[in-house]
Parts: C-alpha cells; sequence; structure tokens
C-alpha cells in the first residue's frame, strides 16, 4: 500500500460484518484500519460507520463504547465522514424501528418501514438518481438490503433518490460526508467508483 494511500478508520460497531466494507474501499485505494478508538473519530482523514442490524442496537453500541458524541462532533465539522446503510438512517431523528430512540438528528425526520405494497426486505439492485448539486453521487445501481427508508430529506443536503414502493432517499451528501442507504461496497464498480470520489474529497 502506497504511503499516499488515504487512511481510512472503519468503526466496528459489533452488529456489522465489515469485511467487505474493508476490501471495498482497500479497491478504492485506502489504507484501512477498523477501529473503537474516539481519538481516530476525532483525528484520522476518514471515518466509515457501517451498519448492518437495526437502528436502536447500533446505537446502544455506539453509546456504550462512547461513540456517539465524538460522531456527532465530527459530522458536525463536517469532516469526511461516510455511513452505510443503517449508519445512514442515524443521521435522523427516529427510525420507526426502534420506537424511542434518537438518532444523530442531523437531518429532520423519522426513517419509516417500506409499505406493505412491496416485498420488504429490499434486496438486490435498484437505479440511484442524483440531484443536480451532486458533487460525488451519479446515476448507476447500487446494492440494497433494507426494511427502512427516508423519504424525505433537508435542503441543506443534496440527494440521490430510488424507488421501492414509492420514492425513498437511496443517498445523501453535504460536501464530505456521505450517507448511503445502499451497500457501496457490494455495488460493483459504480460502488466502488463512489468511494473513489468520496476519498478524493
Amino acid at each position: 500500500m502506497s504511503s499516499s494511500a488515504p487512511r481510512v478508520s472503519v468503526l466496528q460497531t459489533g452488529v456489522a460484518n465489515i469485511a467487505s466494507v474493508l476490501a471495498g474501499l482497500k479497491k478504492a485505494g485506502a489504507e484501512v484500519t477498523p477501529t473503537q478508538n474516539i481519538a481516530s473519530i476525532a483525528n484520522d482523514p476518514f471515518v466509515v460507520l457501517p451498519g448492518v442490524g437495526t437502528f436502536g442496537s447500533t446505537m446502544q453500541t455506539l453509546l456504550e463504547h462512547r461513540l456517539v458524541e465524538p460522531l456527532k462532533e465530527r459530522l458536525n465539522a463536517g469532516a469526511p465522514t461516510l455511513l452505510v446503510c443503517v449508519g445512514f438512517q442515524l443521521l435522523f431523528e427516529q427510525s420507526e424501528e426502534s420506537p424511542g430512540v434518537e438518532g444523530f438528528g442531523l437531518i429532520p425526520g423519522r426513517v419509516s418501514r417500506f409499505p406493505d405494497t412491496v416485498r420488504t426486505p429490499q434486496f438486490g439492485w435498484n437505479s440511484i438518481s442524483p440531484d443536480e448539486d451532486c458533487a460525488i453521487l451519479e446515476s448507476g445501481f447500487a446494492y440494497f438490503a433494507n426494511s427502512y427508508r427516508a423519504e424525505t430529506v433537508s435542503s441543506d443536503w443534496s440527494a440521490a433518490y430510488s424507488d421501492n414502493g414509492g420514492r425513498f432517499v437511496a443517498a445523501v451528501e453535504r460536501g464530505s460526508i456521505l450517507g448511503c442507504q445502499f451497500h457501496p461496497e457490494l455495488s460493483s464498480s459504480w460502488g466502488i467508483n463512489l468511494l473513489t470520489k468520496w476519498l478524493q474529497r
């Protein structure tokens, strides 16, 4: 690995299998380190919060390891941060999946379950349509594995959308912060290209 490779810390939440995230970031040219170190969140150039599991269990693990406030400080400072799947959902205030559990609250609103008119969970590929002002997100197809989704996003974020029983937020970006409901590390060359663009922010 080149010494000039971007250094990325991937948070070990204990509820996510991070092997695919580590592999995807390495393909994108990063030097990757799994961590639960608070100092890493504060000081490292790039941080990734992966997500597999429930909104509540992920938030509880972050609280137990005293990672919530350092993450919120990093996000409020606009430091390069990638949040995937449930990690993306934590950007919102709450989720229907875990009533009473507070998210990071950077985006107003609640994450809700897909309607009964579609198969849930959504497993597989779906199209991505970004807003014109997106700097990182591009049109393409991404791999999803989710039962819950956000339907709207505040105007201080740029967003990309997909459709499954109605339009939903597939991803958001603001400066060097990127939140993906889908799994970029599982989204073939399109996803690796997205990771590469984020690492260049």
